[in-house]
């Protein structure tokens, strides 16, 4: 990726007089700071995890308090998926132009102000608006992160740091859900907005270690390499990745990808429910693919090798496939089985799909922001139409058996076009 090899004794002075490794001996992949680059990206993405569950455990109050409707309490949150699919390109066209470094500091501005915003929401446009900004900052660390990763990694460790980062945001998850209404909200006796700003100070802790991390000499001969590069037209650059079957492809699969994904995420509990469990149980249920992703995302990407990668993906797919079908089931032990296999595709599939996009013909360090703009760009268009066509499946139909059929068929069609992206690689 980079000239040259890792030599650290090799030293030049930066424009403010500090030494930093010349950059034309300087060769990330092999310098031992790309772990501390990854811990960094992790924590961010980790705060990025506590706000995106951060609402659903607070609907009852803040929908009390505001006095607005649980279905305009539904438009707020969707309001940042919305913003983060218009958000996408751009993002990805910053990050290759600002580089990594700076792009992720923005991140974490602008998911703290989001979170400021939401404590001193007090009608329902101004936590619309307040949960809209997050939707500005969420495509900098969703992108950003596969940059960072296609920077200082390469070959097996890069599916590895891929999985390691990805459970950021899943145990940022896990412990929003978790601990807002069981700790926080007694903590500080009923005080929603005292939960967000608390939130919000995580997200400052974590951009603090960033600058801190992101400052490493390393970190800034990699941002000289980066804008020492030629810069094109970022139409030029999108129309380039466009151009290749096996992006469009790609883009394609990430919409039915995030369908699954986002469609069983928000309406599982209710699947469970209406199969005979009550609220309680459905819950405990319904953490299982959680518990069981952040242990793929560890482990699956790690075995995505260039040689296997789409062998993997394929059985992600069918996981994914298997568990739609088992869903159906009301209890025991093949719907725990289910859960797990829905887990395991949730953890890895966009990992690995990340995988195969920022190692294609076509794509590579230069343009890898631009190319995580696009996927995501056309991924959250399922991340929004998941949940709102399982929903509205479900008025139809009268039950959810209808929309696990949906997405059963989703699964088949996309190793049908795995089968085709084999043939174009």
């Amino acid at each position: 990726m980079f000239a040259g090899s890792c030599t650290d004794e090799a030293m030049t002075a930066d424009s403010g007089g500090e030494l930093t490794p010349d950059a034309s001996a300087f060769h990330a992949p092999t310098h031992p700071y790309r772990w501390a680059m990854l811990a960094g990206v992790w924590l961010i993405y980790f705060s990025f995890g506590i706000f995106v569950a951060s609402m659903a455990p607070l609907v009852a109050p803040i929908t009390a308090e505001l006095g607005i409707s649980h279905g305009a309490m539904g438009t707020v949150l969707g309001a940042w998926p919305l913003v983060y699919i218009g958000a996408s390109l751009p993002a990805g066209a910053l990050i290759d132009r600002m580089g990594p470094r700076r792009s992720i500091m923005l991140c974490t501005l602008l998911i703290t102000l989001s979170g400021i915003l939401r404590g001193v929401a007090d009608d329902y446009l101004s936590m619309f608006l307040a949960v809209a900004v997050f939707g500005l900052g969420g495509p900098l660390i969703s992108i950003g992160a596969p940059k960072v990763m296609s920077l200082w990694f390469e070959g097996k460790e890069r599916g590895i740091a891929m999985g390691l980062y990805i459970s950021g945001p899943a145990i940022g998850n896990i412990m929003s859900l978790s601990l807002t209404n069981s700790v926080m909200m007694p903590l500080y006796g009923g005080d929603w907005r005292a939960v967000l700003f608390t939130y919000a100070g995580v997200a400052v802790l974590c951009g603090v270690l960033w600058v801190l991390i992101s400052a490493h000499p390393a970190s800034r001969t990699m941002e000289q390499q980066i804008a020492a590069e030629p810069k094109r037209s970022q139409i030029q650059v999108f129309g380039e990745l466009l151009a290749e079957p096996v992006v469009r492809l790609i883009l394609v699969m990430s919409v039915g990808m995030f369908i699954f994904n986002h469609g069983l995420n928000n309406w599982l509990p209710e699947i469970l429910r209406t199969g005979g469990m009550d609220a309680a149980t459905a819950g405990f249920w319904a953490s299982v693919p959680t518990a069981v992703g952040i242990f793929a995302a560890l482990t699956i990407p790690r075995f995505a090798t260039e040689d296997r990668r789409l062998l993997v993906l394929g059985l992600l797919i069918l996981s994914a496939g298997v568990a739609t079908m088992l869903l159906h089931l009301s209890a025991g032990p093949l719907l725990a089985i289910g859960l797990m296999c829905q887990g395991v595709a949730r953890g890895a599939m966009m990992a690995v799909s990340i995988l195969v996009l920022v190692e294609s013909r076509g794509v590579d360090s230069r343009n890898a922001g631009a190319a995580g703009g696009l996927f995501f760009s056309a991924a959250e268009v399922g991340g929004v139409l998941g949940p709102v066509l399982v929903g509205a499946i479900h008025d139809l139909t009268g039950g959810f058996a209808a929309s696990l059929y949906m997405m059963t068929a989703i699964c088949a069609v996309l190793l049908m076009f795995l089968s085709w992206l084999k043939r174009l690689m």
